[in-house]
């Protein structure tokens, strides 16, 4: 069984770093590997290093920046035109939300991340965003019009306060060509139709070897895996 796991809110909490005891879990497992939208620093800030050296893979940049334990392995190059920066400016400018925290865009390898509070909100403000996003459902009209206007594009809802942009079929779901026929149990908190773990859900949807778990947070997944690193305790 291999087991892929998303990061921000399914194995650290939102932002922060990976706690001991989930280290622990993944390391008693016979094999994991990560899929995020974060770039590769990121990914290391939240998981450590030692950790992100020992995972089969870690595919950031929904798997548009690959790493196989701890080295590089591939890249996607793609970068935004000019025009679509004007136009991702414009949806900042807007933007009916009253705050912006500045860093809007944030270019990726082979993507973009996109909010219009801005990167720059952290803690209590990142979370008054989700709560009036949740209401307004501005990240979930912003995809359907981004890719309106830009129709070689995808733009999915990732995290608390942005979306995730890149050419079609560049998508987090690229990495299962790493792990064909093989079961897979994946782990990730938005598997929902829009959310950026939803194509790796639906392609493995269909096959009986396959597990998808759409978690609430890091801790169900940490609870899940109870049953495969401590089974009498899950019992």
């Amino acid at each position: 069984m291999i087991f892929l796991f998303d990061v921000d809110n399914t194995i650290t909490p939102y932002r922060e770093h990976m706690t001991p005891e989930m280290a622990e879990t993944l390391l008693q497992l016979p094999n994991f590997s990560f899929v995020t939208g974060s770039d590769t620093q990121k990914t290391i800030e939240q998981v450590g290093l030692d950790i992100f050296n020992q995972a089969d893979y870690s595919f950031n940049c929904i798997a548009n920046d690959v790493y196989k334990k701890g080295k590089p392995f591939y890249r996607n190059n793609w970068k935004p035109s000019r025009q679509f920066h004007a136009f991702l400016n414009q949806l900042v400018d807007l933007s009916p939300y009253p705050h912006n925290y500045e860093k809007n865009i944030e270019v990726r390898t082979g993507m973009v991340n996109f909010s219009t509070v801005g990167r720059g909100a952290v803690g209590q403000q990142r979370k008054d965003y989700y709560e009036w996003d949740c209401e307004h459902r501005e990240r979930e009209q912003l995809c359907q019009l981004v890719e309106r206007q830009y129709p070689d594009l995808t733009a999915v809802i990732g995290g608390e306060t942005g979306i995730d942009i890149y050419p079609k079929g560049a998508d987090k779901s690229q990495c299962l060509k790493h792990f064909a026929g093989m079961p897979v149990h994946f782990f990730g908190d938005a598997c929902q139709p829009g959310g950026n773990d939803y194509c790796i859900a639906h392609a493995l949807s269909g096959r009986s070897d396959c597990i998808v778990s759409h978690v609430k947070d890091w801790t169900e997944t940490w609870e899940i895996l109870q049953k495969y690193t401590n089974p009498q305790t899950a019992a």
